[in-house]
C-alpha cells in the first residue's frame, strides 16, 4: 500500500496539494512501525510521530491508513480510503479516491459527497 499512497502524494504535490503522514502506532509494543524504521523509507513528504496518540484522539482516527483531508481554510473535507482496493492489492486502474477528492477540494474548498471509511489494522493505542 506504501507505493500507492507515495504515488498519490506525489501527484497531489503536483496539484500544489501538502501531504502529511502522522503515525499514532504505539512504537513500543510494534517496533516494525518506529519513526525510525519508517525514515528509511524515504517518502517524499514529512512523517511525524504522534508518540501521546492525541492527534489520532482529536481527530477520532480508527485504522491505518486513515486519511484526512482539508481545505485552504483547513476546514475538514475528506474523511476516507485511499482507493477501492480495501486490504488487496487490486489492479493499478482502481479509483483514487483519496487524490480524486483532494482534487476536488483543490478546485472546489469542498470535499465529495460520498466518502467511503478506511480499512485497515486499528490503531495500536498504548495502555492507559
Amino acid at each position: 500500500i506504501m507505493d500507492k499512497i507515495i504515488r498519490d502524494a506525489k501527484d497531489l504535490q503536483k496539484l500544489g496539494i501538502g501531504v502529511v503522514a502522522i503515525n499514532s502506532n504505539d512504537a513500543a509494543a510494534y517496533p516494525e512501525d518506529s519513526f525510525e524504521n519508517m525514515q528509511k523509507l524515504d517518502l517524499p513528504f514529512p512523517y511525524l510521530h504522534d508518540e501521546s496518540q492525541a492527534v489520532a484522539r482529536a481527530y477520532d482516527a480508527a485504522c491505518t491508513p486513515d486519511f484526512f483531508g482539508f481545505n485552504a481554510d483547513m476546514g475538514l473535507q475528506y474523511r476516507g480510503r485511499l482507493d477501492s482496493s480495501g486490504r488487496n492489492p487490486g489492479p493499478a486502474d482502481l479509483k483514487r479516491d483519496l487524490f480524486e477528492a483532494m482534487k476536488q477540494v483543490a478546485e472546489t474548498g469542498q470535499g465529495p459527497r460520498e466518502q467511503i471509511p478506511s480499512m485497515g489494522c486499528s490503531i495500536k493505542w498504548k495502555d492507559a
